[in-house]
Order: C-alpha cells, then structure tokens, then sequence
C-alpha cells in the first residue's frame, strides 16, 4: 500500500508532467500498478539495467576523473612549453653532463619562435631549520621558470633577475618543505640551510599537484628554489661550462610548438656531435597522446557497459513476453471494452519503458557509490558529470523502448475474441 500511495502522490498527481510528456494518466497507473504487484519480477527484470547503467556511469566516472588527472599533470609542466633534459649526471653544479648552459645560450639566440627560456639545476641534499630538517630537492633555476610551470605563491614572493645576477642566497621553499620544516611557524625571512650555507625564504609555493616529466616523477612540493647563478658561484663553479638538469622553452604560436621541437632536437644534436644524449619531452604531445589513449579506454569500457545493457534489455522483452502471455484474458476484455491496439501497444511499451527508466535511476544511484567506492579503496580520482547521469537515462529508456517493443505490438495484434476465450 504504500508504494502505491507514494505513486499517487508523486506521479499520477503530477498533471503538468504527464502533460508535458503526452502520457495518458490510465495507461501509466495500469504500468505503475503491474510493476508494484510484482515487486520481485519486477526487481529481478530490472538488474541487468541497473548493473548496465551502473557500469556506464562508473566507466565514465573514472575516465573522466583520469582524464581530469592527466590534463592537471600535463598543464603542470605548460602546455606551450618544451622540455629537454640531459640523460645523464644527477645535476649537480659543476658536473660534466650533456647539457650546458652553453647549450641554452645558443637556443635563446636561434630560435625566434620562443618568447622565454629557464635553465634548471636539481640535486638532493638536505634541509635544516632549528633542530628539524629534511631531504629535499635544491632546484637552481630563473625567475621565468615560476611562471613558465605555472607555480603561484602562498606566502611572501619570488626571487627575480637581480637576485640571479647577483648572486643573492635567498629561497623560495615548496608547500611540504615549509610545512614539514616550520610546522605552524611563519617560514619568511628565516635562515635554512643548504648543504653548507645558509639561505633566506622569501617565498612559499601554493600546493602544486605532482607531474611526470619522462619517466620520473616531478614534486615541487618537495623542493626548494634558489637563483641559479647563486649556486653555481656559491660552489665555486663557472656557471657557461656547467651542466644543465634540466631545460624549459616557452613557445607563445602553440601552432608552433612542434616545428620548434623539432628545430631544438636538430641543433642540440649538432652541438653535441650528432648525438642525441638528451630527452625532449612537448607537452602538448603528452596531451593528444592522453587523448587518444582515453577515447580507446571508452571504447572499451563502454562495449562492455553496453554488453551489460543488452542482457538487461533482453531480460525486459523475455518478462514482457511471459507479462503479455499472462495477461492474454486482461488484454481481451480491455478490447471488449473499446481500448484500441494502440491503447494496448502503449500500455505495455510504457510498462517496460517504466521497467528501464527505474532500473536506470537505480543504476546512476549504484554508480555513484561505485564511483564513490573507486576513490576511497583507491588513488584513482573519478568523477560522475551531468551528462553521463543525462545519458544513462537517455539510454536506459531507449533499452525499454527497443526491447519492449515487439512484445508490446505481440500483445496489441491479439485477436480480442481468442484473447477473452484464454484461459
């Protein structure tokens, strides 16, 4: 009894929705009615849809929380930059490597297309705060490498060119770093120490999220930057003849950035005796690359949700079928009465258009909690968006209308006369 006054009070009262949707009131109490008195058929009829639907939602949630991921990581590095590294030596100042700053002087005098270049130098070493300290990444590095990585401040500021060039022992620490070092304790203008010397925060990095670069994992969190004229004079080394970690390019033309890829392999392999013993990594690449991996992973996923979703749809014509049999003498004394075969086509379309568009709400409720469910056992982020919820619908009543049918035409093509004489 009470679902079927929650009916009455909630859809067949609806007047303005079942006009908007052109449903006759009597049609859609008779299908409301038939599932309410077989609550376990109606149940067991409807899993295939709901595990179907349920499986579209958490296939798209997940996709969309990785692609999500994957752009958050590929615009942490920029998407109009242009990344080379050297693929040897850990980057420490003064080491023999592939890269120099040489390297970097030539590239800013041939390539027009560039707006911005950063060389970068990192190494491990350790922090020192007090009686606390931690290992960290000691990134040397201009003041254009901030904006070309997209970094913003929380606290306080960042060096610029004149701390480059003369030499100023200042630091800009990294949100773990600051964390980890000062506690709850204000880290600007205090002394850390590097290595052997003693350097002064004048900024802290907002939470970045963590990049790959190649095949190695990129945490700014975890670092700490200092002017990179600073480290290479402090360690008594000339900074032209010293290795280069690291190297960024910011290309403005994004239409731009592959020739200019292109041109930078070519002329870093001359100067380095037509060797490639650097990596390049475009971004931008990265990006398309993510995508196309993405669209597969859909194609996948979603032939599997639509397997899930055929058996569903079968389930449905096979309950309609066994429903249209058993209710042969019903269907005869309707015609009796003067109910057209479209009065009996759409009785039964709607009963298992009814039968689909429950299981699909049934579906999109588990498919939250299996999404929910992804992200709290696992570091997988997903994420359930407006239109996968629109399309599950979408396609949980058109199961209903494919499947139902041809046993709801079966029913209205029944000769009255033999339908009343059944038993």
């Amino acid at each position: 009894m009470r679902w079927k006054n929650w009916l009455e009070n909630n859809i067949l009262e609806n007047k303005v929705l079942l006009r908007f949707f052109r449903i006759d009131e009597e049609l859609l109490r008779i299908g409301l009615q038939g599932i309410v008195e077989h609550k376990l058929r109606s149940f067991l009829t409807m899993l295939g849809i709901i595990f179907g639907v349920a499986a579209v939602i958490a296939m798209l949630a997940i996709g969309e929380g990785a692609r999500r991921q994957t752009l958050s990581q590929i615009r942490a590095l920029g998407l109009n930059n242009i990344i080379i590294q050297s693929s040897d030596g850990d980057g420490k100042p003064g080491e023999k490597g592939n890269i120099l700053f040489s390297d970097a002087e030539a590239l800013q005098q041939i390539l027009s297309t560039i707006d911005a270049l950063a060389p970068v130098i990192r190494y491990e070493t350790e922090a020192y705060y007090k009686t606390r300290s931690k290992p960290v990444k000691l990134t040397g590095t201009n003041a254009r490498f901030f904006k070309l990585m997209n970094l913003k401040v929380e606290q306080g500021g960042l060096f610029n060119e004149w701390d480059d060039e003369h030499f100023q022992k200042v630091c800009v620490l990294g949100a773990e770093v600051a964390r980890d070092l000062f506690l709850a304790e204000n880290p600007l203008g205090k002394l850390v120490k590097l290595d052997k010397l003693w350097f002064r925060v004048i900024g802290v990095l907002a939470h970045q999220p963590v990049s790959t670069v190649g095949a190695s994992e990129v945490n700014f969190n975890r670092q700490i930057f200092a002017p990179l004229q600073t480290l290479y004079v402090r360690f008594d080394r000339p900074a032209r003849d010293s290795q280069l970690q690291q190297l960024v390019l910011h290309v403005p033309d994004e239409n731009k950035i592959v020739a200019t890829a292109r041109i930078t392999e070519s002329v870093l392999t001359r100067r380095h005796q037509n060797q490639k013993d650097f990596k390049m990594i475009v971004p931008e690449q990265l990006l398309r690359q993510s995508a196309e991996t993405q669209r597969l992973f859909n194609i996948v996923m979603g032939t599997i949700a639509g397997i899930s979703l055929l058996v569903g749809g079968i389930g449905i014509m096979n309950i309609m079928l066994a429903s249209v049999l058993e209710r042969t003498r019903e269907i005869g004394i309707r015609r009796s009465l003067g109910a057209t075969r479209k009065d009996i086509l759409s009785q039964f379309l709607l009963e298992a258009v009814l039968l689909s568009l429950i299981g699909g709400l049934a579906g999109i409720f588990t498919g939250y909690v299996l999404s929910y469910g992804i992200t709290l056992l696992s570091d997988w982020e997903t994420y359930v968006s407006w239109w996968s919820v629109a399309l599950a619908v979408g396609v949980s009543a058109g199961v209903g209308i494919a499947f139902g049918f041809f046993p709801a035409r079966k029913a209205a093509e029944l000769n009255p006369i033999e339908a009343l004489r059944y038993e």
